[in-house]
């Protein structure tokens, strides 16, 4: 199956919960969709520790190693450097069709609602959302702070998604996948991507 060229920009950052973002490439793969991935350095730490994974530092490594564990085809998959100012998500001509930052760090959260563009994952939020494409934000931190929820209050009124990986246990999960799947599923639905994680409620049996 040939992938599609309306991009999905992927950006993973150092919190807790990158088992959502790893399931999340596999089923945006899986769907046909290419992915501009951005994989900051907490993030690849993070890796390390709750994954047995050895995910290889320099982008044009971590391209082929994923092309291969999502068993993607070539160039499906495109990843880049925290700096690399030349990636099309650094601009509005190459701006993707939505954007995921999943898990998403309070300090990226914060970096994103006021628009400070350190490096490439808070440029191309920044893209996003001067684009007016959609931008979705999975935090994952707990408690919030009064800071955390008015940087979300103000991402929202721009039109942000919101999405903490809140799962729910009506459909009786029977392992931590079920649990990853409901989180995902959801953020697939907000990108109008088809998938059969679960059931729809009130509409599968």
């Amino acid at each position: 199956m040939k992938y599609k060229t309306a991009n999905i920009c992927l950006a993973l950052t150092g919190a807790s919960g990158i088992q959502y973002a790893l399931r999340l490439l596999q089923c945006l793969v899986d769907a046909g969709e290419s992915v501009y991935l951005l994989v900051s350095q907490p993030a690849q730490i993070v890796i390390d520790m709750e994954t047995d994974l050895e995910l290889p530092a320099r982008p044009a490594d971590m391209q082929v190693f994923l092309t291969d564990y999502c068993n993607a085809e070539a160039g499906q998959i495109q990843v880049f450097g925290k700096e690399q100012w030349t990636a099309p998500v650094a601009s509005g001509s190459g701006a993707p069709r939505a954007m995921v930052v999943c898990p998403c760090t309070t300090g990226t959260l914060a970096a994103i609602a006021c628009g400070s563009s350190n490096n490439l994952i808070e440029r191309a939020a920044d893209v996003v959302i001067k684009e007016q494409k959609k931008l979705i934000i999975v935090p994952r931190e707990s408690p919030f702070s009064v800071i955390h929820l008015e940087n979300m209050l103000k991402l929202a009124r721009l039109g942000v998604v919101i999405l903490p990986p809140n799962p729910g246990f009506y459909y009786r999960p029977e392992s931590v996948d079920d649990v990853i799947d409901f989180v995902v599923a959801r953020i697939l639905d907000h990108l109008d991507i088809e998938h059969q994680l679960l059931p729809r409620w009130g509409i599968d049996e």
